[in-house]
């Protein structure tokens, strides 16, 4: 790790113990001698994070964003979700990603909407919502793929 990370996770760690500058340069100075962080190489650094671990903190791993993504903001949202993913574990899509699935909206919509936006998140109008629901169960019928309730 580099000692900028390292020093912003000594300042998490305060921040979580609830702990000021004054009490940190005291943990700093009792860790390793040293006051401040930037007279502090990684070893240093690394002795006042265990210091802060043995006074009661744990680091939360950071999340991992890649290929994350939240749940929709809507539950008429989330069903055009499950609807997809249906059909994509049933072998009926080409391509069963995200992709596709804005994709198949703009095909199916762009002629009889305004506009489509380019993600399905973004769909607010609950009538253009509808219509992708409405088209996806249909699609799901033709495809004979169940609809778990």
């Amino acid at each position: 790790m580099s000692t900028r990370t390292l020093q912003r996770q000594i300042h998490v760690a305060c921040r979580d113990l609830g702990l000021d500058g004054d009490a940190r340069h005291d943990i700093q100075l009792a860790a390793c001698g040293k006051a401040s962080m930037r007279d502090m190489n990684v070893a240093d650094l690394k002795l006042v994070i265990g210091h802060l671990k043995t006074h009661g903190w744990t680091p939360v791993p950071a999340r991992k964003t890649r290929g994350y993504r939240k749940a929709a903001p809507r539950a008429d949202l989330r069903l055009v979700h499950v609807l997809w993913r249906l059909l994509g574990e049933a072998g009926v899509l080409d391509k069963p990603s995200r992709a596709g699935l804005n994709a198949f909206i703009r095909s199916q919509f762009e002629s009889k909407w305004e506009s489509v936006p380019i993600d399905v998140d973004a769909l607010r109008d609950h009538k253009q919502i509808n219509a992708v629901i409405r088209a996806l169960k249909a699609w799901c019928k033709r495809a004979d793929v169940t609809l778990k309730s």
